[in-house]
């Protein structure tokens, strides 16, 4: 089984951010981005690979692939990021097994649905829904756009 060293909900998926930041605190050798539009979007996929880091091995898998390719051998001990857009992904790999102990909450945009949850993060009921259930799991949730920011834990915001 993979090593899961950073979930992240963010829904930029690779940015400035993951690029500079993330990706130095943690020192992954391998991202797993879960998406199923872009996993079939082989022009978008060339993008994201384009600005990953070249040491850095990008995976893009739909949310049943992943679940598969994160649950094959790492004989090279390699440590994953992975990289969703919302909190549904991370609880389907929970919920099938995937060992995820700390989920980052970064940016989560508004649309008609979302209300402001913190900062820069808008969540829909069953998306907050969704937050508790992970936790309910034994998951710590923080909210913490880079390394240097003091992470604020979830539980202490939806009090």
């Amino acid at each position: 089984m993979k090593n899961v060293v950073l979930a992240r909900i963010d829904d930029r998926l690779i940015h400035g951010q993951v690029i500079t930041a993330w990706i130095k605190t943690i020192k992954a050798q391998s991202i797993l981005i879960i998406d199923e539009a872009l996993s079939n979007n082989i022009m978008m996929q060339r993008i994201y690979k384009a600005s990953a880091p070249t040491n850095i091995e990008l995976v893009i898998k739909t949310p049943a692939d992943a679940v598969e390719w994160l649950n094959e051998d790492n004989p090279k001990g390699n440590d994953v990021i992975i990289l969703v857009k919302t909190p549904e992904r991370l609880e389907e790999l929970v919920d099938q097994g995937i060992n995820i102990k700390k989920i980052i909450l970064g940016g989560m945009g508004s649309n008609n649905t979302r209300k402001q949850f913190v900062k820069n993060v808008f969540a829909n009921d069953d998306e907050v829904g969704c937050m508790k259930r992970l936790i309910d799991h034994g998951v710590e949730i923080v909210f913490q756009l880079v390394p240097d920011d003091k992470p604020i834990d979830l539980l202490k915001i939806m009090k």
